[in-house]
């Protein structure tokens, strides 16, 4: 049998037909959620009628030793919420065995942030987005359906105290609800390390007349950011697809992600796995390749490596979201966004 230490070729990348490179991997470990957020899962996590196995870590070290082999240099655990796994800290130390990963990043709704972020540091937790959609506590909690915001800004206090140097905080900036929150976000990041991420709606099945309602341009906030001094940053290779914005006057960050403008999928630099070990080659369009059957065992490597370059053969130059499609998504806590 081959050996894992045998496998593919070290020139051997992930690159598809349009020459993208993909050094960034987002890994969901669980499709569980317990925030109900009306963009999202508004009538909170409805299990399948089926009992689901997700991913174990065996499974999930398999898989990232494959992907680091490929050129891959950051992983980010998403869920659900990946945080609800009793083995979440077994999953972060299995990832961190890998050499060639220089870079574990975690998106996470904070509801345990506060207790638990001294843990997850220690177990190699880089960095950590956090979502907050609202620094109004009754705000918050209408779009989230938890009445948790105090609890979330002490775990960001406590990711401080226990050495994070910066954290991201996630919002889903809508017209008609928490649009007007723009402003409080700018002054709440006036003098902390926290880079505010708006991300644009996006459209999926289940959600047509909720996106039509709330749709907001991430185009507006951009003019606007640009007409008040703050300048785009050049980004790393293994940046996600946020265009980050600096201000000579503030401590903090913004992050914009549009995934409506011209060109978003041409500097595309992710792939996706699900909790059940399907390969996403888009966060939309296409329902997933079933690709656990080469996560059983060490000397399935050559073999697994094999798939995800031929899969990536098949990767769209870009979505097809401003045609209103978003194929078979019908939500995004299935792969973690």
């Amino acid at each position: 049998m081959q050996s894992y230490s045998q496998v593919i070729s070290s020139e051997d990348r992930l690159i598809d037909n349009f020459n993208r490179q993909y050094f960034y991997l987002r890994l969901s470990i669980t499709d569980v959620c317990n925030f109900k957020c009306n963009y999202c899962l508004p009538d909170g996590y409805q299990p399948p009628s089926h009992k689901q196995r997700f991913l174990s870590v065996m499974e999930i070290e398999r898989l990232v030793r494959a992907f680091a082999q490929l050129g891959t240099e950051k992983v980010r655990i998403t869920g659900g919420e990946p945080t609800l796994r009793k083995d979440f800290l077994a999953i972060v130390e299995a990832i961190r065995k890998q050499p060639r990963i220089k870079k574990i990043a975690l998106t996470t709704n904070g509801y345990r942030m506060a207790k638990d972020v001294a843990d997850w540091r220690a177990a190699g937790v880089d960095s950590i987005n956090v979502s907050i959609d609202s620094l109004d506590p009754r705000l918050f909690q209408l779009i989230t359906g938890e009445n948790k915001l105090i609890e979330i800004l002490q775990g960001i206090e406590r990711a401080f105290a226990v050495g994070y140097d910066k954290v991201k905080v996630n919002a889903v900036l809508m017209k008609n609800l928490n649009a007007q929150g723009f402003e409080t976000f700018l002054h709440w990041i006036k003098d902390q390390p926290i880079q505010m991420r708006f991300i644009e709606l996006m459209q999926t099945g289940d959600m047509d007349h909720f996106f039509a309602k709330h749709h907001l341009s991430g185009a507006i906030l951009k003019q606007k950011l640009l007409a008040s001094g703050w300048q785009l940053q050049a980004k790393h290779h293994t940046d996600g697809p946020a265009q980050v914005f600096k201000h000579h006057e503030y401590v903090g960050e913004i992050g914009l992600i549009m995934p409506y403008e011209k060109d978003f999928c041409a500097s595309c630099n992710r792939l996706r796995v699900s909790a059940l070990g399907k390969l996403h080659l888009c966060l939309f369009g296409e329902a997933g390749i079933d690709i656990r059957q080469w996560l059983q065992d060490d000397n399935q490597q050559f073999e697994l490596q094999q798939q995800l370059i031929e899969a990536l053969q098949g990767k769209r130059e870009h979505h097809f979201l401003h045609q209103g499609d978003s194929g078979v998504r019908n939500h995004l806590a299935s792969i973690g966004g």
